[in-house]
């Protein structure tokens, strides 16, 4: 039901499903550029756990892009889109965003062809992506610090939460909570105990990660631990969000 590949497009995944039905979508710090037949959107960066209404046997088609990037393709500052979903025609213009969507529903492959979509995107782009804050992320994502990922980058913590605000769509304090939720749940679908995964995530403790569970992805830990035991595989972020 659901398949993933990595992308040409730097950072990115490209990835494809037939929906299953309702499907909690948890924050993990990307935003989407997404296709379900007749529509192309765009799912802003989330701060907290988002219900699609896809209904069962939807087909559904992404293009994940790494925290930080979506904004060059886009145009548009994160912030403006955070915990939205917006139609590609109110970024992009009626037209052109028709077009599109009329060329990727005729394709072979749509998920090819939204991939292709994203590389133009890219391409047209005034300016790629801040390296710095790439830098950023991968420092968050391997449990550093904001402090230390800010001096690495050689920016001041100001400069860093305005930048982060136009890359991101929030702070850097909020991604790093939201790459170490994502660091713990990919160690409990792995079989790790709640309190080992949310020592090695980086919490203090399982009930610091039963908090952060509670504020980002609105669930506990047992009811994750049953979904993740029980559920076919599935993305544990941005990816289904139509």
């Amino acid at each position: 039901m659901y398949r993933e590949r990595l992308s040409r497009l730097g950072g990115a995944v490209v990835w494809e499903q037939t929906s299953a039905g309702p499907h909690t979508v948890l924050p993990d710090g990307c935003m989407d550029l997404l296709w379900t037949p007749g529509r192309l959107f765009v799912a802003g960066p989330d701060t907290r756990a988002y219900l699609p209404d896809t209904p069962r046997g939807s087909r559904v088609a992404g293009v994940r892009l790494a925290p930080g990037t979506a904004p060059a393709l886009l145009g548009v500052a994160a912030h403006e889109l955070r915990d939205r979903r917006i139609d590609l025609a109110d970024l992009r213009g009626a037209r052109q965003a028709r077009e599109q969507t009329e060329r990727i529903d005729a394709a072979a492959d749509p998920a090819a062809a939204l991939e292709a979509l994203a590389l133009g995107l890219a391409a047209a782009a005034p300016r790629p992506p801040d390296p710095r804050l790439a830098l950023v992320v991968r420092r968050l994502e391997s449990g550093g610090t904001v402090a230390g990922a800010a001096e690495a980058a050689g920016l001041g913590a100001r400069t860093l939460h305005r930048r982060s605000l136009d890359a991101f769509g929030y702070g850097p304090k909020t991604l790093a909570r939201v790459l170490r939720l994502q660091r713990a749940l990919a160690l409990i679908r792995a079989g790790t105990p709640y309190a080992s995964a949310a020592l090695a995530a980086g919490c203090a403790d399982q009930a610091h990660l039963a908090r952060e569970m509670r504020d980002l992805a609105g669930t506990t830990l047992s009811a994750y631990g049953a979904s993740a035991n029980s559920e076919t595989p599935q993305p544990s972020g941005s990816s289904t969000t139509a």
